[in-house]
């Protein structure tokens, strides 16, 4: 694993081993912490946050989403059904900046011209 990001507080040595997982350096600070560590905290801590937003049944949680992926025990994963509902459920939107043309704004607003 590889570190991410530093939490802006001290936390002790009993923390090392939770949010570290996967790197082996002993001399790195607790307050640092793995990109899979980093992960997980994201997705199951962030869950409760999901609901209250967005409802119970929303598409950020991903434990619906992994259980209904759920194959039976021994039966392979069907990959071109899966590539297939992703390309479905894919997305594109164009993206349009909201301070585009702010300079020209300001500048019609207040009667200044270049």
């Amino acid at each position: 694993g590889f570190v991410t990001t530093k939490v802006p507080f001290a936390l002790t040595l009993r923390f090392k081993d939770m949010l570290q997982r996967g790197v082996q350096l002993t001399t790195l600070d607790a307050s640092w912490v793995s990109s899979a560590s980093w992960y997980f905290i994201n997705v199951f801590g962030l869950r409760s946050i999901y609901s209250l937003f967005l409802g119970p049944d929303n598409e950020a949680d991903q434990s619906m989403m992994m259980a209904t992926q759920m194959t039976p025990p021994g039966a392979p994963p069907d990959m071109k059904k899966a590539y297939k509902e992703e390309w479905e459920a894919l997305e594109v939107r164009n993206h349009r900046w909201a301070l585009e043309n702010i300079i020209d704004q300001i500048l019609y607003k207040t009667n200044i011209r270049p």
